[in-house]
């Protein structure tokens, strides 16, 4: 392989990390005392011309942990019933077990170090995360415990918009504004705005960088 598609692996493209685009969909702001409700998780991959796309798609229905919290506000906005059998909702353990499961595995093949959260103003989903993987007790949890890349904050630079479905729309996308606030559809098209960001950079000229050593790289001994 040339040093060029070396490059252009996922594993290079970000310094070993393996991004994994998450939306949730809750019944409240606070992760530890509010109810998980929806997820969804879409992996990335390189194509052999270094061309980030998507990959896998799981999306679970989520049922509310034991003592959850669910906030009137939150369920009306969301419309959300979470005990409608018709949900198909799934016990937080299995649905982060077989999360976690995917992810591993692309970690696996791509040759990453670990995971991390891609979602559009990524605290609120990346707590929630969190915070669900600490009370199902799952101990290999493969997403870093901080760190994130936020598409608010990129499409901002890039675009000059920070709302999802305004960034999109800059970016010559369709969004269907009917179908916001579900995590399945949100995850779909945060993945394809992050796509999006990260290749249109590289039709710039910004990838890949001229070779540089890590210690004339800043951050670049950081640890993961």
């Amino acid at each position: 392989m040339s040093e060029s598609n070396d490059l252009n692996t996922l594993s290079a493209r970000f310094r070993g990390y393996y991004p994994v685009v998450i939306d949730v969909e809750t019944a409240g702001f606070n992760a530890k005392s509010d109810a998980l409700l929806e997820i969804a998780a879409i992996t990335l991959k390189m194509s052999p011309e270094g061309w980030l796309e998507k990959d896998e798609t799981l999306h679970f229905h989520v049922e509310p942990f034991e003592g959850a919290t669910l906030q009137p506000e939150a369920l009306a906005f969301n419309g959300i019933d979470p005990y409608n059998p018709l949900r198909g909702a799934e016990k937080e353990y299995d649905v982060l077990h077989a999360i976690f499961k995917a992810v591993r595995k692309g970690l696996k093949e791509s040759g990453c170090n670990r995971a991390i959260v891609v979602a559009h103003n990524a605290t609120f989903d990346h707590s929630f995360l969190m915070a669900a993987a600490e009370r199902a007790s799952l101990k290999r949890n493969p997403f870093h415990p901080f760190v994130t890349f936020d598409t608010a904050a990129l499409s901002g630079l890039v675009l000059g918009q920070t709302v999802l479905a305004k960034a999109c729309a800059t970016a010559g996308m369709a969004f269907d504004n009917s179908q916001a606030h579900s995590a399945l559809y949100d995850t779909e098209q945060t993945a394809d705005l992050f796509c999006e960001i990260v290749n249109r950079w590289k039709r710039l000229g910004g990838w890949p960088l001229p070779s540089a050593a890590p210690e004339d790289t800043p951050g670049g001994d950081d640890p993961l």
